[in-house]
């Protein structure tokens, strides 16, 4: 096997939401397209990345009412980028290196292209682990 890029393992599929998109819109938005993700936009400009765990830690274990917070409000801000050409192990270490388990992915114009989370990784660098297994897994909703 030759060496991957980030770009050969990507989701390509990005969803955005603007920032005062609430928090029940932005779940049924992930159920939807069936990721984890979104993209938090301010106007033209991207504000952060809200994950299905941040939804849990942020709004539901805070007792928030989700039909009135923000996406806004509880995205992540540091918004961790690598090239769609840098190999999975450069996105792997940076990964680990910034503790996170989603990297935006951008082309040579530091245009948005993809995400390539940790289970992405997982699948294409050890294709026989448990967390490939789960992450090819259907969901079970």
């Amino acid at each position: 096997m030759g060496i991957r890029t980030v770009a050969d393992v990507m989701t390509r599929q990005v969803v955005y939401l603007p920032a005062e998109t609430t928090v029940d819109e932005a779940a049924q938005a992930m159920r939807s397209a069936d990721i984890g993700d979104i993209v938090v936009t301010d106007g033209p400009a991207l504000a952060g990345i809200l994950t299905d765990r941040d939804i849990v830690v942020r709004a539901v274990a805070e007792r928030q009412d989700p039909t009135l917070v923000t996406v806004g409000s509880i995205a992540s801000r540091d918004l961790i980028m690598i090239q769609q050409d840098a190999s999975t192990q450069e996105a792997a270490r940076l990964m680990r290196d910034r503790a996170v388990r989603r990297l935006l992915v951008c082309d040579a114009d530091r245009q948005l292209v993809g995400v390539v989370s940790l289970g992405d990784l997982a699948t294409y660098l050890d294709p026989s682990s448990a967390l490939s297994d789960i992450t090819e897994a259907a969901p079970n909703s």
